[in-house]
């Protein structure tokens, strides 16, 4: 399941991938929108901007703004800033990987094996939307 910090996070992309041009949204206008708490808006907007998804832009006409295209924002890519690993088990993930205490061996584990196809159904998807797709959606 995901978060409410991931789930706000794509919510307020797809609020400033919809915008005609490029300009800075106020934080204000993205949270009355989409009907985020501020504080905890401006904590998932910051994050977005340390990993490179997000710019702002201070003073007047300021604000935050897509750093690259819509077509070029993978939702994984968002999914793993906001959120962490996409697999549901420490052992079958490709970015986070750990192997579990209670296990003796993955190769001959069935639920490592379970897990591996359910990672890899979901990236098959989340890697091949981008955040133009999921808005267009909405």
């Amino acid at each position: 399941m995901l978060s409410k910090k991931t789930k706000y996070g794509l919510k307020a992309l797809s609020y400033l991938a919809k915008q005609e041009q490029n300009e800075p949204i106020l934080i204000s206008d993205i949270s009355t929108s989409e009907n985020i708490s501020r504080k905890f808006l401006e904590s998932i907007l910051l994050t977005l901007k340390k990993n490179g998804i997000l710019a702002s832009k201070k003073g007047k006409g300021g604000g935050y703004y897509l750093l690259k295209k819509p077509t070029e924002i993978k939702i994984s890519t968002v999914i793993r800033v906001l959120e962490g690993p996409i697999a549901m088990l420490p052992c079958v993930s490709l970015n986070y990987y750990e192997r579990c205490d209670d296990c003796t061996s993955e190769e001959k584990c069935s639920l490592n094996r379970l897990m591996a196809d359910v990672r890899d159904s979901t990236l098959k998807i989340l890697e091949n939307k981008t955040l133009a797709d999921f808005h267009c959606g909405s």
